[in-house]
Order: C-alpha cells, then sequence, then structure tokens
C-alpha cells in the first residue's frame, strides 16, 4: 500500500455542524497553534483514510473559523481568506471540504460558490439531512454535483451518518472545478489580470479577492513596491470594492436562486404545521418572558450546584481525611510527614472537593449550548446590551466568561468594532468563572445558613446566583461608563443565525464535562500544589530565634500549671504561624486590609489567589493545618469556623467578613492568566494595566462598603 499525505481544510458558516464532523473525522488526533502571525486559534487534526483502492492517506484537517463569505470584517474571518486566498500560506489546502446546513441550502452555497471560483478541488458535504426530511425537502444530489461541479456527499455528522462516504470522497481523485460560477474576469478584467502575473495565481477571483483586500496577503507585506504598485493601479481603476463586492453577491444568489435552488430542490406537501423551534421562540424570545425563562434557568441552575453536590462533596472530602490519616500514621513524624499532609494534601483538598460543583455547572452550559438555547440567549441580549454600549456579539465571550475568562476574552475576535471590542474585553472578567466557585461557596457555606425559604428555595443558592448577578449587572455599568471614555467612529453590527432545537448529544456533553474538569483540576492542581509547598515552608519556619523563644515562653511554671498540654500546643502553633515568614509578611500588609474586615492570613490568601483565584481555598488549607497534630481529620471549612479573632474574641468570619471577601473576589482581578491574555489580544499594557486598576479600586470600595454596612 502507498502512504500519501494531504490537506485539507474544513470550512462552513457558523452553526452548520462544523466542529461535530472534524471531531468525527480526527476524533482524539487534535492540537491547537496559533496562526502565524495572528492570535486565532489553528485547530488542526490528523485523520487516516483507507479509500476503495487500499491506498492509505494521512490527512491533516485544519479547522478554519466560521464564516459567510471570503470577506473579512473580524480578526476571525481573515484566517480563512488567507489560507485560501494565498497559495503560498503554510496552511494553503489540497483540498476543500465545504459543509452547508443543508436545511438552508440557498445561504451555505453562498460560500460553497465562492470557494468553487478560487480553482481547487472542492468537496461539499451536506449536513443535516434529517432537517432536510422534515421540513419537507427533496435535494437532487447527481444534479446538484452536475451544477456545481463538485463532488456533493449528503450527511449526518451528529449521528455519524454520510461519514465513510465523505472520506472515500475525499481520498479519489479530485480535480479543481473548470468553470466558473459567475464571470468575475468582467468585473475589472486589467486589474485581475495583472494581480495574477505579480503573485502568480491561476484563478480569476483569488486575483478579485486579493484586489479587494491585498494588504492582508503576506506576499505583499514583504514586497511593499509591489504592494505599492498594486494600491496605485487600484486608484488609477477606479476599483471600487462596496460596490462590486454588492454586485458580486447579487448575481451569485441569482445563480443558486435561479439555477440551482429551483432545478435541484423540490418540496413535498407537509400542510402548514408549525415547526417546533418556531413554536418555542415565540416564547423565549419574547420580550419580557425572553428574560424571565432565563433568569428561571440561572436560578434553577444554581439551586442545582449546591442541592446536587453536598453528597459527592462530604465522599470526596472523607476520603482525603482518610488518605491524611493513613499517611500520618505511615510515615514516620517529621519533615516529610508535615509536608506532605499539611501542605500537599491540605492545599490539594481544598480544591478537589469543588469538582462536583464544577462539574454540575459545567453540564448545564453544555446543555444549554448544544440544545440551541445559547443561541436565543444572544438573540434576547442584544437591545439591553447596546444600550450599554456593546455589540450584541459581546454577550457570547459575557456568558462564557462564567466558564473562563480566558476563552471568553478570545472569543472577543468576531467584534468588528475596536471600541466595542475593547470594552468587552475589559468587562468580560467581571463575569464571575468557575475558579471562583470554589472561593464562593466556602464562603457561603460559612456565613449563610444552609436552609430552604418557602420550603424548596435554598438560601445558599440564591447567593450564589445574586453574586452572578452582581457581576453582570456591574459589567454593564462599567460598560456605559467606557462608551463615554472611549472613542471611536466605527458602529458594530450583530448578524446571527438561530439554529434549531435539539437534543443534546449526552456523549459530547460527557467528553466536554471530562475535559473541563481535567483542565480545572490540573491545571489549578498544579498552581495549587506548588503553592501548597512554598506556603507551607514559609509557615514552618520563620527569622532568628522566634520559634525557638516561643517554645521557652511556654515551659514556663505560670502555663504549665494552669493550661492543658493541648491547649499550651495550640497556643505555640497559633503563635508560631503568626511568627512565620509567611505571618510576618501578612502582619506587613495587615493595616491595607483590615478596614475591609480582613486579617493577615486572609491577606496572603488574597495575594497567592493572583496566581488562580481558586488558589484561595487552597492556601487557607495549608495555613489553618500547619502545625496541626490532632484535627487533620477537620475540612478547611471546619477550621476556619472555629477560628477566633484575638482582638474581639469573636469568629473571625462573620456575616460581615463573609460577604465582604466574597464581593471582593467578585470583582477584583485575581487572575495572571487573564491579564496575559488581554494582553495578548489587545497588544497593548494598557489595556490590562487599566482593568487591574479599576477592578481592585471596585473590588476595594465595595468591599469597604459591605463590610462596614454589615458589621
Amino acid at each position: 500500500m502507498e502512504n500519501k499525505k494531504l490537506r485539507i481544510a474544513l470550512i462552513g458558516n457558523p452553526n452548520c455542524g462544523k466542529t461535530t464532523l472534524f471531531n468525527s473525522l480526527t476524533g482524539l488526533n487534535q492540537k491547537v497553534a496559533n496562526f502565524p502571525g495572528v492570535t486565532v486559534d489553528k485547530k488542526t487534526g490528523l485523520a487516516r483514510i483507507i479509500n476503495s483502492k487500499g491506498t492509505v492517506i494521512e490527512a491533516e484537517i485544519t479547522d478554519l473559523p466560521g464564516t459567510y463569505s471570503l470577506y473579512p470584517k473580524s480578526m476571525d474571518e481573515r484566517v480563512p481568506f488567507q489560507v485560501l486566498c494565498d497559495p503560498k500560506n503554510d496552511s494553503h489546502p489540497d483540498i476543500t471540504l465545504v459543509i452547508a446546513d443543508a436545511s438552508n441550502l440557498k445561504r451555505s452555497l453562498f460560500l460553497c460558490s465562492q470557494i468553487i471560483d478560487l480553482k481547487t478541488p472542492v468537496v461539499l458535504a451536506l449536513n443535516m439531512m434529517d432537517l432536510v426530511e422534515s421540513k419537507g425537502l427533496i435535494i437532487d444530489i447527481p444534479k446538484l454535483e452536475k451544477k456545481l461541479g463538485v463532488r456533493v456527499i449528503p450527511i449526518n455528522a451528529r449521528k455519524r451518518e454520510g461519514i465513510e462516504e465523505l472520506k472515500d470522497a475525499l481520498s479519489g481523485d479530485l480535480t479543481a472545478p473548470r468553470a466558473d460560477f459567475i464571470d468575475i474576469h468582467a468585473f475589472a478584467p486589467e486589474l485581475i489580470d495583472k494581480i495574477k502575473t505579480t503573485i502568480h495565481v491561476n484563478s480569476d477571483y483569488v486575483a478579485f479577492q486579493i484586489a479587494n483586500n491585498y494588504e492582508l496577503i503576506p506576499f505583499f507585506i514583504e514586497h511593499k513596491k509591489k504592494s505599492d504598485s498594486i494600491k496605485e493601479f487600484i486608484e488609477q481603476q477606479g476599483f471600487n470594492r462596496t460596490h462590486l463586492q454588492a454586485k458580486e453577491t447579487l448575481e451569485r444568489y441569482k445563480v443558486i436562486t435561479d439555477t440551482i435552488i429551483n432545478e435541484c430542490v423540490s418540496h413535498k406537501d407537509v400542510g402548514e404545521k408549525k415547526q417546533f423551534s418556531s413554536k418555542l421562540d415565540k416564547f423565549l424570545t419574547h420580550k419580557i418572558f425572553g428574560y424571565v425563562f432565563f433568569l428561571m434557568i440561572l436560578f434553577l441552575i444554581f439551586q442545582a450546584v449546591f442541592a446536587w453536590s453536598t453528597l459527592p462533596m462530604e465522599w470526596i472530602q472523607k476520603g482525603f481525611q482518610k488518605l491524611s490519616e493513613f499517611t500520618h500514621d505511615a510515615l514516620p513524624k517529621g519533615f516529610l510527614n508535615d509536608l506532605v499532609v499539611n501542605g500537599i494534601f491540605a492545599g490539594l483538598s481544598g480544591i478537589v472537593v469543588f469538582i462536583p460543583q464544577i462539574a454540575i455547572l459545567f453540564t448545564f452550559i453544555a446543555i444549554l449550548e448544544d440544545t440551541g438555547y445559547m443561541a436565543r440567549v444572544s438573540f434576547i441580549m442584544d437591545k439591553l446590551l447596546r444600550k450599554f454600549g456593546l455589540n450584541g456579539k459581546s454577550i457570547i465571550p459575557l456568558i462564557s466568561g462564567v466558564a473562563c475568562a480566558v476563552p471568553a476574552i478570545m472569543a472577543t475576535r468576531t467584534i468588528q468594532s475596536w471600541k466595542e471590542r475593547t470594552i468587552t474585553i475589559l468587562v468580560t472578567p467581571l463575569m464571575s468563572c468557575s475558579a471562583r466557585i470554589p472561593v464562593y461557596t466556602l464562603l457561603i457555606s460559612l456565613v449563610v445558613p444552609n436552609r430552604y425559604v418557602f420550603h424548596s428555595i435554598n438560601l445558599q443558592g440564591l447567593v450564589l446566583m445574586a453574586l452572578y448577578l452582581i457581576g453582570f449587572l456591574t459589567a454593564l455599568v462599567v460598560s456605559f461608563i467606557l462608551s463615554f471614555i472611549l472613542k471611536s467612529k466605527e458602529r458594530g453590527y450583530y448578524i446571527m443565525e438561530m439554529p434549531i432545537y435539539r437534543m443534546p448529544r449526552w456523549s459530547n456533553i460527557g467528553i466536554t464535562i471530562v475535559e473541563k474538569v481535567k483542565i480545572f483540576l490540573f491545571e489549578a492542581g498544579k498552581i495549587i500544589i506548588a503553592m501548597s509547598i512554598i506556603l507551607w515552608l514559609l509557615s514552618s519556619f520563620g527569622p532568628g530565634d522566634r520559634f525557638k523563644n516561643i517554645e521557652e515562653k511556654y515551659k514556663k511554671t505560670e502555663f504549665t500549671a494552669t493550661l492543658s498540654s493541648d491547649e499550651i500546643n495550640h497556643k505555640i502553633q497559633s503563635e508560631k504561624i503568626a511568627a512565620s515568614y509567611v505571618g510576618s509578611f501578612g502582619r506587613f500588609i495587615e493595616p491595607v486590609i483590615k478596614p475591609l474586615g480582613f486579617d493577615w492570613k486572609i491577606g496572603i490568601s488574597l495575594i497567592t489567589s493572583f496566581a488562580a483565584r481558586e488558589v484561595f481555598v487552597g492556601t487557607m488549607a495549608t495555613i489553618y493545618s500547619v502545625g496541626e497534630e490532632n484535627d487533620s481529620h477537620q475540612s478547611v471549612k471546619d477550621k476556619m469556623m472555629a477560628d477566633i479573632n484575638p482582638a474581639t474574641l469573636r469568629p473571625t468570619y462573620t456575616v460581615a467578613v463573609g460577604l465582604s471577601l466574597m464581593i471582593f473576589y467578585a470583582f477584583a482581578m485575581q487572575c495572571m492568566s487573564t491579564m496575559a491574555v488581554v494582553y495578548r489580544e489587545s497588544k497593548d499594557w494598557k489595556i490590562p494595566v487599566f482593568q487591574f486598576a479599576y477592578m481592585g479600586m471596585l473590588a476595594y470600595a465595595a468591599s469597604f462598603v459591605v463590610f462596614h454596612l454589615f458589621r
């Protein structure tokens, strides 16, 4: 058998099933990098294809960002243009695989017709054939192939129907389409001929596309003289991009409608029965009831986060208690025992215990996305967001920010307006991400009673939902203010297609949950273990003879005569941690945070959690575990509840302190990764610095008000 290598570009409109098809073709053989010169993700996968002749083909498939046409209007849409229209691009394909929504063929064929005119081998995958049947449509595949001049394969990517036939088509002897879909040469003959001889392309349409966006082609960036020559010739020819793009669009749709749709698509008589999606949309996208239903969904999610996670969290907590007790007894007493039990296990258990809540949150998010409901949320939020200086597309990053701010900020690339994109980047971290859940749930369990109001509504779940709503409302207020500060003449627009409602794919949801939990656990876990070890060391040792002096102090008769050995040991450990390196640093910063109700232990956690917000829990677990001999079975929550403020002789974590700390974490920029991606996306250090400053001041002011209001 002969081995061949093939480069395939996968392209299609948003919501056409492109990601599902990519996963079906490549499985787990995927990797993510960046396209050269831009921060847009380059997702590639390997597929091993054996055709009917027994030839083994190793295919590298590149998943291009979704687009409706080859005219780039955002950072993401530049990539398909550069990959497909520049023959010298590293990712330029041997075959272009176009996936189209067969139930909306007229719109889908516009992009396909542009790619046909690029004169590279094309395979068209008609997806969602089940919807075609439910709508009463009949597509004549052989006639469609003849009209387009390319292979057409009907598939159902969700059910993996037609995938083998598609692979066989990709591995066959494909040639570039011979006929032009429309006569683009007549639009600007002299200019097209000049570009073809300058950059050596064999397609009139490639030359026409370059005339529209030559400044995006690396060839012209590197060869300034040729770039200036083309620019001068374009001006001499009176090349009007807007007019000619509109003319091209009209001609393509005329051919699509008159020659293809009318001759290749027929209709069954399905009566006047309305589609299920249309019926639901009358309620779910209603100007009033749409918002009510969305709030009900949020209410259900946050109730479930607390109610459904209680039992598995108890199992995890007991498991770590048993592991700590076993390790404590198995290892010889001393440095290593303390490091493993009170350093590593204490820090790690403080984060692993929250996995059930993270999994529940991501389960709901994945279901909402897979059913098509999240697109409706985007639609109903569009008018609201515009009043606050945001684009309708801003809702996608804002909603994504509930999971993680890093990919959410990267999702702002689809926003065309610089002003609206910058505002979205600046306010997205105000959305409470999954890294805040361990902080929120720990603090809520400390200061909010676990009881029900109206017999069925969990009070802790209500507080958690309130924290998320506070973040969203604050993001709107800050956006409104920034819309007056940032100046730009650009006006953004929002075009979105409503996908139909579908039953969620439980296998995909399961994979999503596993992936998200793995990222949360392993990415955060590495930081937490490192921080726990460092904190344990800094908490277990102190400068000079401080530890020795504390031990000598409690050997005096005045203590041994009045206190038990356990009481003396507890006091020694309390004073040791206060005198340690970490305690000394905490005492140094304590005056700054004292007005917020925070002590030096909380101060240390605020500093360490800048690496990642969830490190707060691991830090508290480590600090409260150092030196403990008899209380290793206690959870970090139990230890924090038992902590007494020496100044007031009352519990440290009062309602005022707990709420103040929650509000601080709701607003503060406690994430290095987010700041790094903000710089990477904006290419301007002033943006993340301003973001860190305004969020820090907002967090401090809000915490100050809340603490003094509830104390």
